[in-house]
Parts: C-alpha cells; sequence; structure tokens
C-alpha cells in the first residue's frame, strides 16, 4: 500500500509550497517571524496533524470494533528539540521528542482507557516514524513544457 504526495515551490515566495493528495489541495509555509508569509501550517505541523489525526481514526476505529462508548478523542502534541552535555562532558546528546497527550471523552473505565493508549502507539503513522524509516532520495529531470 502506498500513497503519494506532491509538493511545490510557490513561484514568487520564499517558504510557501503547494501541496497536492488525492483530490485535495492546500499551502504549507513558515510564519512571518521565520521570513514566511504564514499562508499554512509549517512542515512541523503538518507532521504533528498527520500524527493526531491518525490516532484519533485508530482509536475511533478499535473503539468502534470493540463498541467501546468513546464519543470523542482530542489529541494535542507538540515537537521538542532538547540537548545536554554527553555523560564525559566533552560533547553534547541531542535528541527530538514527540509529545502527544490523548483526550478520550466517552464513559470508557480504566481497562478501556488504558488499552486505548497500548493501541494509540499502534496507529500506523506512529509505526513508521518510530520504525526503521528511510528516506530514499533520487533525481528527476524536469521535462520542459
Amino acid at each position: 500500500m502506498g500513497t503519494e504526495v506532491t509538493v511545490r515551490s510557490r513561484p514568487g515566495t520564499a517558504w510557501t509550497t503547494e501541496i497536492e493528495a488525492a483530490n485535495h489541495a492546500w499551502l504549507a509555509d513558515e510564519p512571518a517571524a521565520a521570513n514566511g508569509d504564514d499562508l499554512g501550517p509549517n512542515p512541523y505541523d503538518l507532521l504533528l496533524a498527520a500524527l493526531g489525526s491518525c490516532t484519533t481514526m485508530t482509536l475511533h476505529s478499535y473503539a468502534r470494533r470493540k463498541r467501546w462508548p468513546l464519543d470523542r478523542v482530542t489529541v494535542r502534541l507538540r515537537h521538542e528539540r532538547h540537548a545536554a552535555p554527553s555523560g564525559d562532558g566533552r560533547s553534547t546528546v541531542r535528541w527530538e521528542e514527540i509529545r502527544r497527550e490523548i483526550d478520550l471523552v466517552g464513559s470508557l473505565d480504566g481497562e478501556q482507557r488504558a488499552r486505548l493508549l497500548e493501541i494509540a502507539s499502534r496507529c500506523p503513522v506512529h509505526r513508521t516514524i518510530a520504525g526503521d524509516l528511510r528516506v530514499i532520495d533520487e533525481m528527476v529531470e524536469s521535462v520542459p513544457v
């Protein structure tokens, strides 16, 4: 199974990109404070949105299959960068984290809530970004129109 998304730089802008996926189109950009035009979410916003959307869909799907009373899911996500001195003090250790807060609304018991939290880590986007992901780049030549 695969999906395809096309992203093009928008002529006349520094950071704005035009995104197409299936029959949908939208923009991504950087905020004005980062010299963008703030015409859309930035790339990390899109990454977090993908994870949050997939989490929500996965939890609703699982709860529906189990016939659990899940009414609504809200997922809040933050991307954070961290740095700390290494154990020997001669270098810096850097890492990144995504913090995901999941709010479940419905008459769920503690066991159901705990199981849904486990299931959240099994959503396909979570498995992709936390797994052994490889990005394979290849140069292609544009055909003049």
